[in-house]
Protein backbone atom coordinates (compact mmCIF):
# COMPACT_ATOMS: atom_id res chain seq x y z
CA UNK A 1 0.00 0.00 0.00
CA UNK A 2 1.08 3.74 0.17
CA UNK A 3 1.48 6.62 2.60
CA UNK A 4 -1.90 7.95 1.02
CA UNK A 5 -4.77 6.67 2.94
CA UNK A 6 -7.10 8.35 0.48
CA UNK A 7 -5.93 6.90 -2.41
CA UNK A 8 -5.91 3.05 -0.48
CA UNK A 9 -9.55 4.04 0.65
CA UNK A 10 -10.48 4.42 -3.37
CA UNK A 11 -8.03 1.55 -4.64
CA UNK A 12 -9.85 -0.44 -1.99
CA UNK A 13 -13.46 0.26 -2.86
CA UNK A 14 -12.32 -0.37 -6.69
CA UNK A 15 -13.82 2.76 -7.10
CA UNK A 16 -14.54 3.43 -10.99
CA UNK A 17 -15.64 6.85 -12.22
CA UNK A 18 -17.66 7.23 -15.78
CA UNK A 19 -19.22 9.90 -17.47
CA UNK A 20 -23.43 8.69 -17.69
CA UNK A 21 -24.44 11.25 -19.97
CA UNK A 22 -25.96 14.78 -18.73
CA UNK A 23 -28.51 16.88 -20.57
CA UNK A 24 -28.85 19.97 -22.67
CA UNK A 25 -31.92 22.31 -21.36
CA UNK A 26 -34.23 25.11 -22.44
CA UNK A 27 -37.20 26.58 -21.25
CA UNK A 28 -39.39 25.56 -18.83
CA UNK A 29 -38.30 21.65 -17.61
CA UNK A 30 -37.95 19.31 -14.73
CA UNK A 31 -36.29 16.05 -14.43
CA UNK A 32 -36.87 13.50 -11.27
CA UNK A 33 -34.41 11.35 -10.05
CA UNK A 34 -35.14 8.16 -8.58
CA UNK A 35 -32.97 7.04 -5.27
CA UNK A 36 -29.51 6.38 -7.10
CA UNK A 37 -27.71 2.83 -7.02
CA UNK A 38 -24.31 4.49 -7.41
CA UNK A 39 -22.65 7.68 -6.08
CA UNK A 40 -24.03 10.22 -8.93
CA UNK A 41 -21.57 13.57 -9.70
CA UNK A 42 -22.49 15.99 -11.63
CA UNK A 43 -21.65 19.82 -12.73
CA UNK A 44 -23.23 22.45 -14.31
CA UNK A 45 -21.46 23.70 -17.47
CA UNK A 46 -23.47 26.16 -18.61
CA UNK A 47 -26.58 28.15 -17.02
CA UNK A 48 -28.13 27.76 -14.00
CA UNK A 49 -31.04 25.44 -12.31
CA UNK A 50 -32.68 24.20 -8.95
CA UNK A 51 -31.43 21.37 -7.20
CA UNK A 52 -33.71 19.44 -4.54
CA UNK A 53 -33.43 16.54 -2.45
CA UNK A 54 -36.44 15.42 -1.44
CA UNK A 55 -37.52 16.51 1.59
CA UNK A 56 -35.03 19.14 1.60
CA UNK A 57 -34.65 22.64 0.50
CA UNK A 58 -33.84 23.79 -2.76
CA UNK A 59 -30.53 25.08 -3.77
CA UNK A 60 -30.00 27.30 -6.55
CA UNK A 61 -26.59 25.69 -9.10
CA UNK A 62 -24.91 28.19 -10.75
CA UNK A 63 -22.32 27.65 -13.73
CA UNK A 64 -18.98 25.85 -12.23
CA UNK A 65 -21.03 24.00 -9.63
CA UNK A 66 -20.49 20.68 -8.61
CA UNK A 67 -22.11 17.52 -6.55
CA UNK A 68 -22.21 14.23 -4.97
CA UNK A 69 -25.14 12.64 -4.32
CA UNK A 70 -24.48 9.48 -2.32
CA UNK A 71 -28.09 9.37 -0.38
CA UNK A 72 -30.71 7.06 -0.83
CA UNK A 73 -32.98 9.71 -1.85
CA UNK A 74 -34.70 11.11 -5.14
CA UNK A 75 -34.19 14.43 -6.01
CA UNK A 76 -35.69 16.85 -8.73
CA UNK A 77 -33.19 19.14 -11.14
CA UNK A 78 -34.88 21.98 -12.61
CA UNK A 79 -35.09 25.19 -14.12
CA UNK A 80 -38.93 25.99 -12.38
CA UNK A 81 -39.50 23.50 -9.31
CA UNK A 82 -43.40 23.99 -9.87
CA UNK A 83 -43.38 23.00 -13.29
CA UNK A 84 -44.53 18.76 -13.40
CA UNK A 85 -41.19 16.63 -13.82
CA UNK A 86 -40.16 14.36 -16.38
CA UNK A 87 -38.52 11.17 -15.49
CA UNK A 88 -35.23 11.25 -16.09
CA UNK A 89 -34.37 8.04 -16.39
CA UNK A 90 -36.99 7.27 -19.44
CA UNK A 91 -35.74 10.46 -20.78
CA UNK A 92 -32.12 9.47 -20.71
CA UNK A 93 -32.77 5.59 -22.10
CA UNK A 94 -34.51 7.17 -25.07
CA UNK A 95 -31.19 9.31 -26.41
CA UNK A 96 -29.28 5.71 -27.13
CA UNK A 97 -25.99 7.14 -24.91
CA UNK A 98 -26.08 10.86 -26.11
CA UNK A 99 -27.00 14.14 -23.90
CA UNK A 100 -30.48 14.26 -23.22
CA UNK A 101 -31.97 17.18 -25.15
CA UNK A 102 -34.78 19.33 -23.46
CA UNK A 103 -36.14 21.71 -25.36
CA UNK A 104 -34.25 23.64 -27.49
CA UNK A 105 -30.99 22.96 -25.10
CA UNK A 106 -29.92 26.48 -24.87
CA UNK A 107 -30.21 27.31 -21.23
CA UNK A 108 -28.45 24.52 -19.10
CA UNK A 109 -26.05 21.95 -19.93
CA UNK A 110 -24.88 19.57 -17.00
CA UNK A 111 -22.39 16.42 -17.50
CA UNK A 112 -23.38 13.51 -14.93
CA UNK A 113 -21.51 10.56 -14.26
CA UNK A 114 -21.44 7.58 -11.69
CA UNK A 115 -19.35 6.29 -9.41
CA UNK A 116 -19.10 2.22 -9.26
CA UNK A 117 -18.06 0.58 -5.96
CA UNK A 118 -17.30 -3.26 -5.17
CA UNK A 119 -20.03 -4.54 -3.13
CA UNK A 120 -18.09 -5.72 -0.06
CA UNK A 121 -16.21 -2.60 0.74
CA UNK A 122 -18.79 0.09 -0.54
CA UNK A 123 -19.92 1.05 2.63
CA UNK A 124 -16.78 2.59 2.84
CA UNK A 125 -17.17 5.68 1.10
CA UNK A 126 -21.37 5.67 0.87
CA UNK A 127 -21.42 5.26 4.60
CA UNK A 128 -19.01 8.65 5.75
CA UNK A 129 -20.33 10.95 2.59
CA UNK A 130 -23.41 13.18 3.33
CA UNK A 131 -26.62 12.68 0.98
CA UNK A 132 -25.43 15.76 -0.90
CA UNK A 133 -21.87 16.74 -1.64
CA UNK A 134 -22.10 20.36 -2.88
CA UNK A 135 -19.24 22.57 -4.22
CA UNK A 136 -19.75 26.26 -5.12
CA UNK A 137 -18.19 27.67 -8.28
CA UNK A 138 -16.84 30.50 -6.52
CA UNK A 139 -15.19 28.08 -3.70
CA UNK A 140 -11.12 27.82 -4.10
CA UNK A 141 -11.37 24.44 -5.68
CA UNK A 142 -13.24 25.64 -8.25
CA UNK A 143 -10.69 26.43 -11.24
CA UNK A 144 -9.68 22.75 -10.95
CA UNK A 145 -13.08 21.29 -11.52
CA UNK A 146 -14.08 23.52 -14.15
CA UNK A 147 -11.31 22.87 -15.97
CA UNK A 148 -11.75 19.24 -15.81
CA UNK A 149 -15.52 19.96 -16.53
CA UNK A 150 -14.13 21.92 -19.63
CA UNK A 151 -11.74 18.69 -20.80
CA UNK A 152 -14.51 16.08 -20.47
CA UNK A 153 -16.89 18.37 -22.67
CA UNK A 154 -14.19 18.44 -25.41
CA UNK A 155 -13.75 14.70 -24.99
CA UNK A 156 -17.31 13.98 -25.58
CA UNK A 157 -17.45 16.22 -28.47
CA UNK A 158 -14.66 14.89 -29.83
CA UNK A 159 -13.80 12.18 -32.63
CA UNK A 160 -10.15 11.81 -31.57
CA UNK A 161 -8.74 8.29 -30.77
CA UNK A 162 -8.89 7.36 -27.63
CA UNK A 163 -11.75 9.98 -26.37
CA UNK A 164 -13.65 7.18 -24.46
CA UNK A 165 -10.58 6.24 -21.96
CA UNK A 166 -9.93 10.42 -22.19
CA UNK A 167 -13.75 11.00 -20.59
CA UNK A 168 -13.22 7.77 -18.02
CA UNK A 169 -10.24 8.94 -16.63
CA UNK A 170 -11.05 12.67 -16.46
CA UNK A 171 -14.33 11.26 -14.34
CA UNK A 172 -11.94 9.64 -12.01
CA UNK A 173 -10.10 13.01 -11.82
CA UNK A 174 -13.30 14.37 -11.27
CA UNK A 175 -14.38 12.05 -8.53
CA UNK A 176 -11.33 12.37 -6.48
CA UNK A 177 -11.00 16.27 -6.49
CA UNK A 178 -15.04 16.63 -5.61
CA UNK A 179 -13.73 14.68 -2.16
CA UNK A 180 -10.24 16.38 -1.98
CA UNK A 181 -12.91 19.95 -1.74
CA UNK A 182 -14.88 18.07 0.63
CA UNK A 183 -11.95 17.73 2.84
CA UNK A 184 -10.50 20.66 2.56
CA UNK A 185 -14.02 22.49 3.51
CA UNK A 186 -14.07 21.91 7.02
CA UNK A 187 -17.81 20.51 6.26
CA UNK A 188 -19.03 18.90 9.63
CA UNK A 189 -17.57 15.43 9.08
CA UNK A 190 -18.87 12.85 11.35
CA UNK A 191 -16.15 10.33 13.20
CA UNK A 192 -14.20 8.09 10.95
CA UNK A 193 -11.79 7.57 8.02
CA UNK A 194 -12.56 10.54 6.15
CA UNK A 195 -12.92 13.02 9.03
CA UNK A 196 -8.81 11.46 10.33
CA UNK A 197 -7.63 11.59 6.61
CA UNK A 198 -8.36 15.44 7.19
CA UNK A 199 -6.89 15.92 10.21
CA UNK A 200 -3.21 16.90 10.11
CA UNK A 201 -2.53 16.46 13.67
CA UNK A 202 -2.69 12.05 13.36
CA UNK A 203 -1.83 12.24 9.31
CA UNK A 204 1.65 11.13 9.96
CA UNK A 205 0.73 8.32 11.74
CA UNK A 206 -2.20 7.27 9.80
CA UNK A 207 0.33 7.41 6.79
CA UNK A 208 2.34 4.94 8.84
CA UNK A 209 -0.31 2.41 9.32
CA UNK A 210 -0.87 2.54 5.55
CA UNK A 211 2.12 2.36 4.35
CA UNK A 212 3.14 -0.71 6.48
CA UNK A 213 0.36 -2.23 8.07
CA UNK A 214 2.10 -5.66 8.31
CA UNK A 215 4.78 -3.29 10.98
CA UNK A 216 3.63 -4.21 14.74
CA UNK A 217 2.94 -0.25 15.50
CA UNK A 218 2.82 0.49 18.81
CA UNK A 219 0.70 3.18 20.39
CA UNK A 220 4.09 4.76 21.62
CA UNK A 221 5.04 4.89 17.97
CA UNK A 222 2.20 5.92 16.60
CA UNK A 223 1.69 8.74 19.34
CA UNK A 224 5.97 9.83 18.60
CA UNK A 225 5.18 9.83 14.99
CA UNK A 226 2.52 12.31 15.62
CA UNK A 227 4.17 14.52 17.55
CA UNK A 228 1.99 13.80 20.60
CA UNK A 229 1.70 12.73 23.90
CA UNK A 230 0.64 8.17 24.06
CA UNK A 231 -2.90 9.93 26.02
CA UNK A 232 -2.88 12.73 24.06
CA UNK A 233 -2.84 10.97 21.09
CA UNK A 234 -5.19 8.27 21.81
CA UNK A 235 -8.13 10.60 23.10
CA UNK A 236 -7.41 12.91 19.54
CA UNK A 237 -7.13 9.57 17.28
CA UNK A 238 -10.58 8.11 18.60
CA UNK A 239 -12.72 11.33 18.75
CA UNK A 240 -11.50 12.02 14.64
CA UNK A 241 -11.72 8.30 13.68
CA UNK A 242 -13.75 6.95 16.06
CA UNK A 243 -11.74 3.90 17.10
CA UNK A 244 -8.61 3.39 18.89
CA UNK A 245 -5.81 3.91 17.22
CA UNK A 246 -4.12 -0.09 17.22
CA UNK A 247 -8.39 -0.53 16.27
CA UNK A 248 -7.72 1.40 13.27
CA UNK A 249 -4.79 -0.31 12.52
CA UNK A 250 -6.57 -3.83 12.60
CA UNK A 251 -9.44 -3.01 10.66
CA UNK A 252 -7.46 -1.77 8.38
CA UNK A 253 -5.31 -4.85 8.13
CA UNK A 254 -8.28 -6.97 7.71
CA UNK A 255 -9.80 -4.60 4.67
CA UNK A 256 -6.62 -4.99 2.74
CA UNK A 257 -7.04 -9.14 4.04
CA UNK A 258 -11.11 -9.20 2.35
CA UNK A 259 -9.24 -7.35 -0.93
CA UNK A 260 -6.94 -10.79 -1.13
CA UNK A 261 -9.53 -13.15 -0.40
CA UNK A 262 -11.52 -12.14 -3.17
CA UNK A 263 -9.61 -10.94 -6.04
CA UNK A 264 -6.60 -13.61 -5.50
CA UNK A 265 -5.79 -17.48 -4.85
CA UNK A 266 -3.33 -16.71 -2.17
CA UNK A 267 -3.22 -19.27 0.68
CA UNK A 268 -4.62 -17.90 3.86
CA UNK A 269 -1.16 -18.67 5.46
CA UNK A 270 0.53 -15.96 2.93
CA UNK A 271 -2.16 -13.69 4.30
CA UNK A 272 -1.41 -13.72 7.34
CA UNK A 273 2.32 -13.94 7.31
CA UNK A 274 1.87 -10.08 4.56
CA UNK A 275 -0.10 -8.40 7.02
CA UNK A 276 2.61 -9.15 10.46
CA UNK A 277 0.72 -11.75 11.67
CA UNK A 278 3.06 -14.73 13.51
CA UNK A 279 0.70 -17.78 12.20
CA UNK A 280 -2.18 -18.68 10.81
CA UNK A 281 -4.53 -18.74 13.29
CA UNK A 282 -3.51 -15.46 14.95
CA UNK A 283 -4.64 -14.01 11.78
CA UNK A 284 -7.73 -16.06 11.73
CA UNK A 285 -8.73 -15.19 15.08
CA UNK A 286 -8.34 -11.57 14.21
CA UNK A 287 -10.48 -11.59 11.43
CA UNK A 288 -13.72 -13.58 12.64
CA UNK A 289 -13.13 -10.85 15.47
CA UNK A 290 -13.38 -7.59 12.95
CA UNK A 291 -15.49 -9.37 10.12
CA UNK A 292 -17.28 -12.31 11.61
CA UNK A 293 -16.42 -15.25 9.69
CA UNK A 294 -13.45 -16.81 8.63
CA UNK A 295 -11.28 -16.19 6.09
CA UNK A 296 -11.98 -19.42 4.07
CA UNK A 297 -15.95 -18.17 4.67
CA UNK A 298 -15.20 -14.79 3.64
CA UNK A 299 -13.62 -15.95 0.15
CA UNK A 300 -16.03 -18.91 -0.60
CA UNK A 301 -18.95 -16.46 -0.69
CA UNK A 302 -17.57 -13.66 -2.27
CA UNK A 303 -16.25 -16.21 -5.29
CA UNK A 304 -20.10 -17.40 -5.31
CA UNK A 305 -21.22 -13.34 -5.31
CA UNK A 306 -18.95 -13.29 -8.33
CA UNK A 307 -19.89 -16.24 -10.53
CA UNK A 308 -23.15 -14.92 -9.83
CA UNK A 309 -23.03 -11.66 -11.18
CA UNK A 310 -21.24 -12.92 -13.47
CA UNK A 311 -23.61 -15.21 -14.54
CA UNK A 312 -26.08 -12.35 -14.76
CA UNK A 313 -23.63 -10.25 -17.43
CA UNK A 314 -23.07 -13.52 -19.68
CA UNK A 315 -19.46 -13.34 -18.14
CA UNK A 316 -16.67 -16.00 -16.63
CA UNK A 317 -15.70 -15.00 -13.32
CA UNK A 318 -11.75 -15.19 -12.64
CA UNK A 319 -11.14 -14.58 -8.82
CA UNK A 320 -7.62 -13.64 -9.70
CA UNK A 321 -8.05 -11.30 -11.70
Amino acid sequence: MSNDPLSDILRLTEAQSVMSGGFEAGGAWSLRFPPPEQIIFAAVAKGTCWFRLDGEEAARCEPGDVALVSGRTGYVIASDLAVPSMDALRLFAEQSGRPARIGDGSGCVMLAGAVFLHPSSATLLTGVLPAVVRVGGASSAAPALRWIVEQILQEQRSTLPGSGIASAQLAQLLFTQILRAHLASRAALAAGWMRAVGDERIAPALRLMHESPQEAWTLTDLARAAGMSRTRFAVHFKSVAGVAPLTYLAQWRMRLAERILRQADTSVSEIASSLGYASESAFSNAFKRVTGTRPSDYRSAQWQSARQRAAQLGQTPDPGA
